[in-house]
């Protein structure tokens, strides 16, 4: 495996891009949980997104189906894929989004160790120790008006949603450990898409979620920007940046995420504003500083 490039400034750009549609997706999810319902919404992006991945991939001339010895890893990560969000959504359901957040962005952490121990280059220095601290810190302040004393339950959620972040990091580790060139972005992306919805929709199904409870224009729209923008769009582009450049680095970005999320949720949908935001982003974008910088 070759030694992962460094970031420069354009594809910094890219996924901090991916990191604001990443946050306003956060504000798609809860308008399309109005109209449909979790597990089956989760199964539905992936569906749809993987069938626009097909097609896409059919028009270009590039073939996802083959027996070439990748099928075994791509179920690894598809696997991986499909119970982070079966985590996220149980844990949802015991503990506050705010707790959510805290516990499932610990994910840089585990693709940080994940790398150092597994992937060749990408050692965990003082310097990125450090700045991932400092940027997890940044996190925690900008949350921490809703973070209160735990109730048993609350436990069992933040303890679901630490390990959907510990599945997210698993994820992004097994995808940067392949180094097999016939596993391009397009083909990683479609093993995750195509087994977490079935996965996803399998499970929608036993637990007897009802599918589309309201499906209104606006949640229908929710829908499809998750699925087109989110899951087709920034998923490839982020599969794309991971070939190319160190995984612990990519995912500190992704603190960003959670901020951009209560700035999108404050402009769309009215939700207070904490006053901790301009600090809690100095100490994000100091901490991705150091987790990055050269040297």
């Amino acid at each position: 495996m070759s030694r992962p490039g460094r970031l420069g400034g354009v594809p910094a750009a890219i996924l901090l891009l991916c990191c604001v549609v990443w946050g306003l997706n956060q504000v798609a999810i809860k308008i399309s949980l109005a109209g449909v319902s979790p597990l089956f919404g989760a199964g539905l992006r992936s569906l749809v997104a993987g069938t626009l991945l097909w097609l896409w991939c059919r028009l270009r001339g590039e073939r996802l189906f083959a027996r070439d010895g990748t099928g075994r890893h791509g179920l690894l990560i598809g696997l991986l894929f499909t119970t982070e969000f079966v985590c996220i959504y149980a844990g949802l359901g015991f503990t506050t989004a705010s707790r959510s957040v805290i516990f499932l962005y610990s994910a840089p952490f585990f693709v940080a160790l994940g790398a150092h121990l597994f992937i060749p280059g990408e050692r965990l220095t003082v310097s990125k120790s450090t700045g991932l601290v400092v940027a997890f810190a940044g996190l925690c302040l900008a949350f921490a008006d809703g973070l209160a004393l735990p109730s048993r339950w609350a436990l069992l959620g933040d303890a679901l949603e630490l390990a959907g972040g510990f599945f997210w990091g698993a994820t992004t580790v097994a995808v940067k450990m392949q180094s097999d060139a016939r596993l391009t972005p397009r083909r990683t992306l479609f093993y995750q898409l195509a087994i977490s919805a079935v996965g996803l929709i399998g499970l929608a199904v036993a637990r007897g979620e009802p599918g589309f409870t309201h499906p209104t224009p606006l949640a229908v729209a929710a829908l499809a920007y998750q699925a087109v923008i989110v899951a087709f769009v920034s998923y490839l582009i982020w599969f794309w940046l991971l070939q190319r450049y160190a995984a612990s680095g990519l995912a500190s970005f992704a603190f960003w995420t959670p901020l951009f999320g209560v700035l999108s949720g404050w402009l769309i949908l009215g939700d207070p504003l904490s006053g901790n935001l301009g600090a809690a982003a100095a100490l994000v974008a100091g901490g991705i500083y150091l987790v990055n910088r050269r040297g």
